[in-house]
């Protein structure tokens, strides 16, 4: 047991837990809460030594997708969602898309986060023919209202963003955006709107 001063809780099971039990953890957790944006970012910094064999780093590739989203005039979320897009590459190797939006999903739109959320998938495109994949699998979201922009996602960002010439802006220019969508009110209905009514199921892969 931790040995500091903070207050803690009576019960050791938490059907025994009182509500002074429980105000206090409120408390504490959205103490904790508010320190999201700089987890999001100190877990960005350490994408600089992940996956290798690229002519940049993971955390180069993400700042770069992010500049070019930003260079093309999209919208600070899709910006931001562009920069964590790729967050979950340790710890859910095979489907680090659902991670990512996983975390972003409370603070921006359905669009935004559909995209993130299969952006794996429709990445596949580009590559999953050398191992014998189906490039056009992404294609049973033909007809869902936001299959466009998650292709535009892979095509103007993604996979374009292994380039290291290109002049990539660094993280200390994201973070005040990071800050403010993290800083949001978490599944505001005014933010996050309304996804489809019907959609075809999600993908194992990503």
């Amino acid at each position: 047991m931790a040995n500091d001063d903070t207050p803690r809780v009576s019960f050791t099971r938490m059907k025994d837990g009182t509500r002074e039990d429980y105000q206090l953890l409120g408390r504490l957790e959205e103490a904790y809460v508010e320190g999201l944006p700089e987890r999001i970012l100190a877990a960005l910094r350490g994408l600089e030594h992940t996956l290798s064999g690229y002519r940049v780093s993971r955390l180069e590739h993400v700042l770069q997708s992010a500049s070019r989203a930003e260079d093309d005039g999209e919208e600070e979320e899709m910006i931001v969602a562009a920069l964590i897009h790729d967050l979950g590459d340790d710890l859910a190797p095979h489907n680090h898309s659902q991670y990512a939006a996983s975390i972003i999903r409370p603070y921006v739109s359905a669009r935004v986060a559909w995209v993130i959320e299969h952006h794996g998938l429709f990445q596949n495109y580009y590559y999953i023919h050398h191992f014998g994949g189906d490039p056009l699998e992404r294609d049973r979201y033909r007809d869902h209202p936001w299959y466009q922009d998650c292709v535009d996602f892979c095509e103007r960002w993604d996979q374009a963003s292994f380039d290291p010439d290109y002049p990539t802006r660094p993280l200390e220019h994201f973070a005040p955006m990071v800050r403010r969508i993290f800083s949001r009110p978490p599944f505001d209905p005014g933010i996050i709107g309304e996804a489809p009514t019907s959609t075809p199921d999600r993908p194992k892969g990503g």
